[in-house]
């Protein structure tokens, strides 16, 4: 039976992770900041025994680095879901924005990676997972806006290059995925993806990942590939 560790578990995306991989039997450790406003994960975890719910700020690495060492077990698969986006044109973006975006959808993802190295290491499947965008991508990017949201992906994108080569002598298997545009409280009413399909989606993404060592693919939920 797998163990699978989620952030940002407590809605939209990180939630449906949650809910399928539990009703699919895996171990399932669901992490998010405030687990007393959490009443939806809350509730799935009164639903399932195999979850198990634990406090995590992702931006204070201390917080990251205190989780890996109470886990003992291995992690089959990590999945960086956390994140934020904020809508700014180039007049109004703020150091302060550019620097909180950077520290959730970037810095938080790597350091979870360091911090958690051994117990994917320790796992049968050792993938770790994080949850990009195509606004990340460099060359599909021809609308501009999103500096910070952006900027933040495409860093994201490249700390998982350099994860993937290191941490190939150790077996894992790093993969990036684009949930496409999913009707969350992030991505909106007028996205044109549901949360369910674009789950299921990735979670067969999951599944199939075979890498060559040190590669890293940038995956579509649906199984196409994003250009970088």
């Amino acid at each position: 039976m797998d163990t699978i560790l989620i952030t940002g578990a407590n809605r939209g995306l990180g939630l449906e992770f949650v809910r399928q991989y539990a009703e699919n039997g895996a171990n399932v450790l669901a992490c998010c900041r405030d687990l007393a406003e959490a009443s939806e994960l809350q509730a799935l975890k009164e639903q399932y025994n195999n979850i198990k719910l634990f406090a995590l700020d992702v931006s204070n690495t201390e917080q990251i680095q205190s989780l890996a060492n109470e886990l003992k077990e291995p992690i089959d698969i990590l999945i960086n879901n956390a994140g934020m986006l904020q809508k700014e044109n180039l007049q109004d973006l703020s150091v302060d924005t550019l620097l909180q975006t950077f520290m959730v959808n970037s810095i938080a993802p790597i350091k979870m990676a360091a911090a958690f190295t051994p117990h994917l290491a320790n796992s049968k499947r050792k993938c770790l997972v994080c949850i990009s965008s195509s606004m990340g991508s460099i060359s599909e990017n021809l609308s501009g806006g999103y500096y910070s949201y952006r900027s933040s992906k495409a860093a994201l994108n490249m700390l998982m290059k350099s994860a993937a080569i290191d941490l190939a002598s150790q077996g894992i298997k790093v993969l990036l995925l684009h949930p496409g545009w999913v009707r969350t409280r992030m991505g909106g009413s007028e996205a044109t993806t549901e949360a369910v399909e674009s789950i299921q989606g990735m979670r067969k993404v999951i599944e199939n990942y075979q890498p060559a060592a040190g590669e890293v693919i940038f995956y579509r939920y649906d199984g196409g590939t994003v250009k970088w």
